[in-house]
């Protein structure tokens, strides 16, 4: 099911220069001549399209620099003059929007603290109703996807067409060369669901460290994504907050300049030709996969009801793991990940032990209704 959205086009509020659109700045405005100098220098690169600044920053911890305030939308005020570039604020509560409209803020984000809350995310989108001003929403920093959604349709609810997704990354427990998850998978659903919706990705809060900004970079333009965020700062040595996710302005002038741009069509017959070729062949692979999935849930059912016919458990762990690592290894010998065969076999296996408990439940269920119509 598509996600409706009433949004306008990303080409009619913010000018590309350059591909890819880039929106670039501080983790935090610090000071005056920090954030000024900064934007100075990105706007020299001709490659960024809108500067970013944390005026109010949410922290973990108390105590840590929450954000210079209010003062910090002067700066960035002087910073617009100065570059002609528009510029963009994250936004956590009502107040906050009003002060930034008030001080000509071109362009609002509501941050992934924010989206995970959705009285946050009301009160936001209240405060933008009869405002015509662009809101990219960033994901929440727990993988769920409804957030994300709820956080955009609450903000578009209150009128705002100018709309934009920022995929941030997600927490996760497990530790990994991320500090945010990257999480593909959930940002190619929204984008499934919701052609029409832009998406920008945040390689610096993904990456968590300046030399996996390239990577993240790259792997978000190939997923076809519009654009990036990426933090920058004249010196990221003294970077009051994120330091080591941030680069110079010269630095991401280079990152921006080697990666590859590529378009989601071509014109060129021949290429076209060879894709549908192999598309139909993938086709004709999907359809035989679906027939023998349908199979094995047969299969799964009869298994089914001669356990319940002769008092068998459904779940057998034994059984489960034999059947795991045998399929593991067979597909790493076929040079599929284990990470991928054992995802599959456990959505097989869920679906299985579904349709096993159904068939055990059938004639219970039957009963208690008979039970029912006689009392």
């Amino acid at each position: 099911m598509k996600l409706e959205l009433n949004i306008q086009p990303l080409s009619s509020w913010i000018k590309t220069g350059s591909e890819p659109l880039l929106i670039a700045g501080p983790c935090s405005a610090e000071t005056e001549d920090q954030l000024i100098a900064t934007c100075q220098l990105l706007a020299n690169t001709g490659r960024v399209s809108a500067l970013r600044a944390g005026i109010w920053k949410p922290r973990t911890r108390p105590g840590e620099f929450e954000g210079i305030g209010s003062i910090g939308l002067e700066w960035l005020k002087t910073a617009k003059a100065e570059t002609g570039l528009p510029t963009t604020v994250e936004v956590a509560t009502g107040k906050h929007v009003e002060e930034a409209l008030k001080a000509g803020v071109d362009i609002l984000w509501v941050g992934a603290r924010s989206t995970v809350n959705p009285f946050t995310v009301q009160e936001i989108a209240d405060a933008l109703k009869g405002v015509d001003i662009p809101v990219m929403v960033k994901n929440p920093v727990n993988p769920d996807l409804s957030l994300w959604i709820g956080a955009l349709e609450r903000i578009n609810n209150a009128g705002i067409t100018k709309l934009a997704a920022i995929h941030r990354g997600f927490s996760s427990y497990e530790k990994s060369a991320f500090r945010n998850e990257p999480m593909w998978d959930i940002a190619i659903h929204l984008k499934t669901l919701a052609p029409h919706l832009p998406l920008i990705c945040d390689p610096s809060h993904i990456s968590g460290n300046r030399e996996l900004i390239g990577y993240v970079s790259q792997k978000a333009l190939d997923l076809d994504m519009q654009g990036l965020m990426i933090e920058s700062h004249i010196d990221p040595s003294v970077a009051w907050t994120d330091a080591k996710q941030q680069v110079t302005p010269s630095a991401l002038a280079e990152l921006i300049d080697r990666l590859t741009l590529r378009k989601p069509e071509t014109r060129d017959t021949a290429v076209n030709d060879k894709l549908t070729e192999l598309r139909n062949n993938i086709d004709k692979i999907d359809d035989l996969l679906i027939q023998k999935m349908a199979e094995r849930m047969q299969l799964s059912e009869k298994i089914g009801q001669y356990k319940k016919d002769n008092n068998i458990t459904i779940l057998q762990v034994n059984r489960w793991e034999e059947i795991l690592n045998k399929r593991v290894n067979y597909g790493k010998a076929l040079k599929l990940s284990p990470e991928f065969t054992e995802k599959l076999l456990e959505l097989i296996h869920s679906e299985s032990i579904r349709r096993q408990t159904e068939i055990m439940n059938k004639d219970k269920a039957g009963l208690e209704a008979d039970k029912l119509t006689h009392v």
